[in-house]
């Protein structure tokens, strides 16, 4: 995907910038999160949200292929081979509730479900696109139910079209507000859902699915 000729639309509705938008760090690295009860989405949510606001910035951004700490939170990043999942495949956008999010460029409505659960992403959209004969995908993780209600599998959504928002906890995935959005080249088989987190032992196979959504999001800070 030749993205230097593609003219995305904003996914946010306007441009990520170094004045709207901050790069917040969930790696283990970052020592404050040490002291977080990341299990209490409230406690969660005001330590995301006070990063952002106390210098008047819009978003926090980041994660892609980040290693993260956040995810001992839910057992849902668990596996069956006894990996733990903690290698971030998409970029979180975090921002208030109700934020409105667009069609980066036309598209139809893959498929779509609520992924229910603590930790899971609650209402979920997928985006097929194609560009020069190949077909690609985009998800939009953590939305509001509401979003899903009149959707249809097919339906077009042109480029620059609201067609969701961000949601709020608990119906979210009991997440701290924020967009999860990822490109995928192929869904293996998956409707509504797709892996956001992988294992150290899986990296390389989903980092090869998995383009950098930077190359839609342009975000000067990132």
């Amino acid at each position: 995907m030749n993205s230097m000729e593609i003219d995305f639309f904003p996914i946010m509705g306007e441009a990520l910038t170094k004045d709207n938008t901050v790069v917040l760090d969930f790696s283990p690295t970052n020592p404050a999160l040490e002291f977080i009860d990341l299990s209490n989405t409230q406690s969660f949510n005001t330590y995301v949200f006070d990063q952002i606001t106390e210098q008047n910035y819009t978003y926090g951004i980041g994660g892609y292929l980040e290693n993260r700490a956040i995810y001992s939170r839910s057992e849902v990043f668990a596996t069956a081979e006894a990996d733990f999942r903690n290698i971030h495949l998409g970029i979180d956008i975090w921002a208030i509730s109700g934020t409105s999010i667009f069609a980066p460029m036309d598209g139809i409505i893959h498929s779509f479900q609520d992924n229910a659960g603590f930790g899971n992403y609650g209402p979920t959209i997928i985006l097929q696109h194609e560009y020069e004969r190949e077909i690609f995908y985009s998800l939009y993780g953590h939305l509001s139910r509401a979003d899903l209600e009149k959707l249809e599998i097919g339906q077009k959504v042109k480029a620059g079209e609201k067609f969701c928002e961000i949601g709020p906890y608990p119906e979210n995935g009991d997440w701290p507000p924020h967009l999860h959005f990822q490109l995928m080249l192929d869904l293996m088989g998956n409707t509504g859902d797709f892996p956001g987190v992988c294992s150290v032992r899986e990296l390389e196979k989903f980092k090869a699915i998995c383009p950098n959504p930077t190359i839609v999001l342009r975000c000067e800070v990132l």
